[in-house]
């Protein structure tokens, strides 16, 4: 009940609608001769000044609707006597504004949502251990606060209890909860488990990444579609179509009726709510699937892109290196290898060492303690391991330990790590960036999403680019690119519009000037996020396929929900226009039109055939790998939508 009077109160127009027919029945039943008529024809003639006042404002805008055909068809059946047709088309328009208000609000819950859900409140630790809740704005980098059961972590932190359980849905898409152990991230808007974990603050509330999410959507949720405002235009010429009709209609008959009989359903609700409701709808689908689309012109962007441009380091590769294989100079064996390597390198800080020492963990092979570490900074470390010297590092320092060290030839992009035991060369960890899981099936997915052309723009060197371009399927390859160089290079892309993806703080310049820039922004810099128009979320490739195929969903829902309303308005013209619909029923018949076209308009927020085909081929891949490798295809999971 309290909803229904909350409703009336904000649609006030509506009310007064229901209110003046409810009075005019009543008028009808028991009142004096043509008190009905003139009670509604005097409120639908306020309604149509109201309207037109409106019109006008709009048009100095520079928006071109269809209020004209709105205003024209409550005077005319006003003047022919259809007082209640005229009722019922201010009904229309009244409640047209509530139902967008509705349709609208249901196609960006997932953006609402995030809104609605950001923290507020931290909980403290004081030195005497106790805790306070603050505001989450007053939470500096470096204190430790309690995040209790199901909450949601306030800002971005590093986890200082043994292990947890969080939900990050809302901030990647990814539907499945993510183990975290002590010293892991924290994304500050993920939901804690079970169980009550301390947290050390790493970035303040403003600088957080729940707050930059809530900072993009209110972005996307302030932007108007081109083609929004196309729609706008299409109803200049559907206006003319419409007084002609109408026009030829009294002429041809000689009966004034039919021109305001043709224009009660030449008010089409498509061309003023189906395509802003698609677009939410499409923008709301993408936050859904950790893909936040800054404006919904994007959307139509994206549904046309023809060529798409990577960056490769972190993009293309996930940015860090991983050991790719191990060869064998003496009689120890791989892993006994990279375990010795491990055991010295678990002490140094290199990128290449902790590579090492996670390949040595994920093959669960034993680390041992070394002693008498020392390590030479940009050439290698030296230890003792169970009563055996072992040094690690390039090539010329190992060989100034241990004797018959070789040079082992390496694939482009690798680097070799070699390791000498007691004296005596044991061999080389070949180390590489390793290419993301999911790449094949992005670039193969983009193909069949309609883009014609792949592009990798990096600063590697060329043969290593090459190289891994033809691993992957990439059709056209610019190496040795510094970012001006990038810049050049989209700008001269002829099969356009361009998107362009990357994840670096070099990326920003060329992610600006794409027709769609995409930046990885679950571990990229915030300088691409911001020059971005699109930002993934989740670290995974694929969702680039997800933001073609909900742009190239989203707008052919919009385009058809726009077909069906004035397709359905043309035919109900003409049939008004031969005398076979009174003005009441049309009136009527235009109110299910037009709710045909918004519920049409809401499929955008729901994949299309084309979409769950495709996600059901990289699923069926997914499980082939798993069933031939024997291990996961890669480390981010694909979600289903």
């Amino acid at each position: 009940m309290a909803s229904v009077v909350g409703f009336l109160r904000e649609y006030r127009v509506v009310t007064a609608t229901l209110l003046v027919g409810l009075l005019g029945g009543i008028l009808e039943l028991a009142g004096p001769p043509d008190a009905a008529r003139w009670t509604i024809s005097v409120f639908a003639l306020v309604v149509a000044a109201l309207q037109a006042r409106g019109m006008i404002a709009d048009l100095r805008a520079g928006s071109y609707g269809i209020d004209l055909l709105a205003v024209t068809a409550i005077v005319s059946t006003v003047l022919v006597g259809e007082y209640w047709a005229a009722l019922v088309v201010c009904l229309m328009l009244s409640g047209g504004e509530a139902l967008e208000d509705y349709a609208a609000g249901r196609a960006r819950r997932e953006l609402s949502a995030l809104l609605e859900r950001a923290p507020q409140i931290g909980h403290r630790f004081l030195p005497d251990g106790t805790v306070v809740d603050v505001p989450v704005t007053e939470l500096v980098v470096g204190e430790e606060v309690l995040v209790k059961p199901h909450e949601l972590v306030p800002v971005d932190g590093v986890l200082l209890s043994e292990d947890a359980t969080f939900d990050e849905s809302s901030l990647t898409g990814e539907s499945l909860p993510v183990d975290r152990r002590r010293g892991d991230d924290l994304l500050s808007g993920s939901v804690n488990g079970g169980e009550a974990v301390r947290v050390r603050v790493t970035a303040a509330a403003a600088d957080s990444q729940y707050q930059r999410i809530v900072e993009l959507v209110r972005e996307a949720q302030d932007s108007k579609a081109p083609f929004v405002r196309l729609a706008d235009r299409v109803a200049v010429p559907f206006t003319v179509v419409a007084f002609l009709i109408a026009g030829l209609a009294w002429f041809l008959s000689g009966e004034a009726t039919r021109f305001a009989e043709v224009l009660v359903v030449a008010t089409p609700c498509p061309l003023i709510i189906a395509a802003p409701v698609a677009f939410m709808a499409g923008m709301s689908r993408s936050a859904r699937n950790g893909v936040i689309v800054k404006g919904g012109g994007t959307l139509e962007q994206l549904s046309r892109v023809r060529t798409v441009a990577f960056d490769k380091t972190g993009t293309l590769t996930y940015g860090t290196p991983h050991v790719a294989r191990v060869d064998v100079a003496d009689g120890l064996g791989p892993d006994e290898i990279l375990s010795l390597a491990a055991a010295v390198e678990q002490y140094s800080s290199h990128p290449l060492a902790a590579a090492i020492v996670a390949a040595a963990r994920e093959r669960r092979l034993t680390v041992p303690a070394a002693t008498d570490v020392e390590e030479v900074t940009a050439h290698g470390v030296r230890a003792r391991v169970d009563g055996r010297a072992v040094v690690v590092g390039k090539a010329s320092f190992v060989a100034d330990e241990v004797s018959g060290v070789r040079d082992v030839p390496l694939e482009p992009g690798q680097t070799g790590v070699h390791v000498g035991v007691a004296g005596r060369y044991a061999g080389v960890v070949a180390l590489a960036d390793e290419i993301r899981a999911e790449t094949s099936e992005t670039l193969a997915g983009l193909h069949r999403a309609g883009v014609r052309t792949t592009m990798m723009l990096t600063g590697d060197a060329e043969p290593t680019a090459r190289h891994i371009a033809a691993g992957i399927g990439i059709d056209d390859v610019r190496a040795g690119l510094l970012p001006e160089h990038k810049v050049d290079a989209v700008r001269a892309v002829t099969a356009r519009p361009v998107m362009m993806v990357g994840d670096g703080v070099n990326d920003a310049p060329v992610l600006a000037v794409a027709d769609v820039g995409v930046a990885m922004g679950a571990k990229g810099s915030t300088a691409a996020s911001e020059s971005a128009d699109v930002v993934i979320m989740l670290d995974d490739l694929y969702r680039t396929v997800r933001a073609v195929q909900i742009g190239r969903r989203t707008m052919r829902v919009a385009w058809q929900a726009i077909g069906i309303g004035l397709g359905f308005s043309l035919v109900l013209m003409l049939v008004a226009a031969a005398g076979l619909l009174p003005a009441i029923v049309g009136a009527w018949m235009q109110e299910v039109v037009d709710l045909t076209c918004i519920l049409w308009a809401l499929l955008a927020s729901r994949p299309g055939r084309e979409e769950r085909a495709e996600q059901n081929r990289v699923e069926a891949l997914r499980a082939e790998r798993v069933r031939t490798a024997g291990a996961p295809v890669g480390r981010t999971e694909l979600a289903r939508q």
